[in-house]
């Protein structure tokens, strides 16, 4: 009798390890299927859009206002330049353009729709110049990542050219992107940093006027 009893207590701590056991395989595997997996996702969803529309501090403003945009920073990008300072860019010796990076959920909002914002807060037929400011540093282009952001780019350049908007054809230049190398903490966000400066340079640069002329209301993102 003690026998059996002694086989039964056996045979049920057995299977108290092997649920154990079970479980935490069971853990180990939601870990890493199930919220490893929703990370995964979420990051997938998440993309990058590049362009140069001249003076970066008035770019940040219309695409952060855009809904589906989490994040834009501003910075440097198109040259060979390692690690430029914003004085290097502005000798224009570096072939880096002002730019602005930003990270959007296309869930929310398309790349054709960043598109639209961009042709909107520039001048896209001054070659290697943005309104006051001249040179390669101040050139406009779209910098694109992948083959698809490529292809609507290219037909939104298209379509704007056959548009008739402009008397003179569009100079913004589509090319591959390449390393992005932030600006210099006092430039993001200068619009906010300082605002005064910022509304006095962009009305003094001709900026607000010209688009204020070419697109109206559609220029206010």
């Amino acid at each position: 009798m003690n026998a059996v009893t002694s086989l039964i207590q056996e045979i049920s701590m057995n299977k108290t390890h092997i649920t154990i056991i079970f479980l935490a395989i069971l853990g180990l595997v939601v870990t890493a299927f199930g919220v490893e997996g929703e990370d995964k996702t979420s990051a997938a969803k998440v993309q990058k859009a590049t362009f140069a529309g001249g003076c970066f501090w008035c770019m940040q403003p219309p695409f952060d206002r855009a809904p589906g945009v989490i994040s834009t920073v501003v910075g440097y990008t198109g040259g060979t330049t390692k690690n430029p300072t914003y004085e290097e860019v502005s000798s224009g010796r570096t072939e880096h353009a002002e730019s602005i990076e930003i990270t959007f959920d296309p869930t929310k909002i398309s790349y054709d729709q960043l598109l639209d914002i961009f042709w909107r807060n520039i001048d896209p037929t001054t070659p290697n110049r943005q309104f006051a400011d001249v040179g390669t540093q101040y050139r406009t282009a779209i910098f694109y990542h992948g083959e698809e952001q490529k292809k609507l780019a290219l037909e939104s350049k298209r379509k704007l050219n056959q548009s008739g908007k402009f008397d003179s054809p569009i100079a913004t230049e589509i090319v591959p992107a390449s390393t992005f190398y932030p600006a210099e903490e006092y430039h993001q966000k200068y619009y906010l940093k300082n605002s005064a400066h910022y509304k006095a340079y962009r009305k003094g640069s001709g900026r607000e006027g010209y688009l204020k002329k070419t697109w109206g209301d559609e220029a206010e993102h």
